[in-house]
């Protein structure tokens, strides 16, 4: 069993939970006996997961709850927590620092994809402004060097190493490459090193020899998700041997056994800093406990969607979209401006995780593949309109139709299928509409509001704050919304479980029972039908996802 099949097993169980007419022990039972055999199916050892079902009893009193509705909440929020527990190593992770030369060493099993992950990583920091370089120490492996040298040329990381045939002394190549880095002032300085099938002498040897000739200030060691719980003796002959700082789990695309693996790890209190979900450079996730369970269930991840954005600085270069979209306005120059941002953020599917009340499969429906090409297609219309065309409200189209055959022409795409992004233009502008303006659900945020939040400085972190300024950011974002759309979401109670998901703690936040809110305020911004179903099949139809989109972009 997936990943997502694993979270979507587990919300449905809590869902059907909230439609028991009564909360007694047998309806908790019957929920428990449910998720441990989601959780059993998915390679999680069973003492873990005896240990869940225990720790989750313990914490309900059904006798001192009154209400139906606060013991579904206590519930759900205990089912939560105990699953984070369970993939939590309870172990700082590693941070590089800036101003000084950081050296990241990767360890692991041959076939493990480690090299793969050393660009996907070195691409992570260059992303976030870090001054990265990649070093392949690896000679024993004859195809090593070339697959860093045509990585790192396909991320724009520069790199150093030699053929096997020219130096086969891999301390030599490692030492030779961290010192010429270092010497440039690079500040996070990636070393590749060998791998062997099986755990051996040699590769210990070795990597005790090219870890005193580089002095790393964090080891990585790259485990295969697919061992499943077998990851739990590979973990911990590791970090006997050498002095492991941080583990990278690969493979986590879809394989049963990834759930197994995580949880194997974090027994042995190993900190899992990230996992490989693909072979895409984007396809590395940082790994935090509660953002990752909170995914699985179709919860989102407010605050890894807001590093992302914060990651595009938005605030630099959208200014003119911002004050747009405050007034109610959005140009097919807005649009055109949004999809290069979305092309430059990663895989579609990767963000739609993120969202809250994004189911998992419906994140995955959407086909990187497909997506990135239907943006360059929608690109290539973009780029055959005129500036006075680019600032319109699309409906010049609808009046001049010989505008259409032009960029037809120009831009090699067919009619219909201009028609279709013109459609998708529309819709999307009647959601901004409905945002915007004097009695739009943000009526009260400003340009300059706006361009702060997209810049993450718009508000403090959430994670920081404590009580009293979480209780006096809530109160900043109620008048900043529609008393309508606050309304929908719940009132304050539904806004604090939103703000609770956003600090990472007070369990599943605006998850499973405040989902119904989230999706009314959904319906409202798409026009009072349609909701998550119309988002999805919109976004579809833009990206080449599944079902319309995908269709039509391969008519």
């Amino acid at each position: 069993m997936v990943l997502n099949e694993l979270g979507s097993r587990i919300n449905t169980a809590l869902q059907n939970l909230s439609k028991e007419a009564a909360i007694d022990s047998k309806a908790v039972d019957a929920l428990l006996m449910e998720i441990c055999k989601a959780l059993l199916e998915s390679d999680i050892n069973v003492k873990l997961v005896h240990q869940l079902r225990t720790n989750v009893k313990k914490s309900i009193d059904l006798d001192q709850l009154a209400s139906s509705a606060n013991k579904r909440r206590v519930i759900q929020n205990a089912v939560f927590e105990e699953l984070c527990n369970l993939v939590d190593p309870g172990v700082e992770q590693w941070k590089p620092k800036k101003g000084k030369s950081n050296v990241i060493m990767f360890v692991g099993l041959q076939g493990n994809g480690k090299t793969t992950t050393c660009t996907k990583l070195a691409a992570h920091y260059h992303r976030k402004g870090w001054k990265t370089g990649l070093v392949c120490a690896d000679t024993f492996r004859a195809g090593a060097f070339d697959q860093i040298r045509q990585n790192s040329s396909k991320a724009h990381i520069p790199y150093y190493g030699r053929q096997v045939y020219s130096e086969v002394d891999p301390v030599k190549v490692a030492s030779e490459g961290v010192k010429k880095f270092k010497k440039d002032k690079y500040e996070i300085i990636i070393v590749d090193t060998s791998g062997r099938h099986k755990q051996e002498t040699e590769l210990f040897k070795e990597m005790e020899e090219i870890s005193a000739g580089v002095n790393p200030d964090n080891v990585v060691f790259v485990m295969d998700g697919t061992i499943g719980q077998a990851a739990d003796a590979q973990a911990r002959a590791f970090k006997e041997s050498v002095d492991i700082g941080s583990i990278i789990i690969t493979k986590m695309d879809g394989h049963a056994k990834g759930g197994g693996a995580i949880s194997a790890v974090a027994a042995t209190k190993s900190p899992i800093v990230f996992i490989g979900t693909g072979e895409h450079i984007y396809d590395l996730e940082r790994f935090a406990p509660r953002p990752f369970v909170s995914k699985m269930l179709g919860m989102g991840d407010i605050g890894g969607l807001v590093e992302t954005v914060r990651d595009m600085q938005l605030d630099k270069t959208h200014k003119n979209m911002f004050k747009n979209i405050s007034q109610g306005v959005f140009t097919l120059r807005d649009m055109r401006d949004q999809l290069q941002t979305i092309s430059k953020m990663g895989p579609l599917n990767k963000l739609m995780g993120m969202m809250p009340g994004m189911p998992p499969e419906l994140a995955n429906s959407f086909s990187a593949e497909d997506s990135s090409r239907k943006i360059r297609q929608s690109m290539s219309i973009f780029d055959s309109m005129t500036e006075q065309e680019l600032d319109s409200d699309g409906k010049i189209f609808e009046t001049q139709k010989s505008r259409l055959d032009r960029i037809s022409r120009g831009s090699g795409v067919r009619p219909f299928e201009i028609h279709a992004l013109l459609h998708q233009h529309k819709q999307f502008a009647q959601m901004v509409k409905k945002m915007g303006g004097n009695k739009g659900l943000l009526k009260n945020m400003n340009p300059e509001m706006m361009r702060r939040a997209a810049a993450g400085g718009g508000m403090p972190n959430p994670g920081s704050m404590n009580p009293s300024q979480l209780a006096r950011m809530q109160q900043q974002m109620s008048k900043m919304i529609n008393p309508q759309a606050l309304q929908s979401m719940g009132g304050m109670g539904g806004l604090q479980d939103m703000m609770q998901q956003m600090m990472g703690g007070g369990g599943p936040g605006g998850g499973m029972g405040g989902m119904g809110g989230l999706q009314n305020m959904m319906q409202q911004m798409m026009g009072g039908g349609g909701g998550l179903g119309g988002m999805q099949e919109m976004m579809q139809q833009m990206m080449g996802g599944g079902g319309a989109g995908r269709g039509r972009g391969r008519r």
